[in-house]
């Protein structure tokens, strides 16, 4: 689905050398996308302040971090691993609308799936792209 937005691939050797901040930035835009992309797939009819309504339950912390800890029992050593760095790397700032851990919960999160997108491992984001929206784990 991203292919042709990746400028360089990087290997998981690079990537894991990155600052884990820096795929978690990769990741939230590579996130935003798809969960807006889903919802237009689902309903093309919905207004885009409604579509912007829908992604907010997936993309803000709260979601993300239920996302994660749904899926945490199905990563692989070197996903955890990966989840776990940008879980604990040490943010300037927290958001005003997330407590601290879903919002560590939340980078760990957006890092795993930078760091597959980086690293051009399509079979394992697209995985994880579709259990995020297809297992209900994000509440209303």
């Amino acid at each position: 689905m991203l292919d042709n937005l990746r400028m360089k691939k990087f290997t998981a050797e690079e990537a894991k050398r990155l600052n884990p901040l820096q795929l978690a930035l990769i990741g939230d835009g590579v996130f935003e996308l798809f969960i807006r992309s889903y919802i237009l797939g689902l309903n093309s009819e919905l207004s885009a302040h409604k579509m912007h309504v829908e992604a907010i339950k997936y993309v803000k912390a709260k979601g993300q971090s239920e996302i994660i800890k749904g899926l945490e029992k199905d990563l692989t050593e070197e996903e955890y691993y990966i989840f776990k760095r940008g879980r604990n790397a040490k943010s300037p700032t927290v958001p005003k609308n997330a407590d601290v851990a879903e919002y560590r919960y939340a980078t760990g999160f957006e890092a795993l799936i930078g760091y597959l997108f980086i690293i051009d491992d399509n079979e394992r984001l697209n995985y994880i792209l579709e259990k995020s929206v297809h297992n209900n784990f994000v509440k209303d």
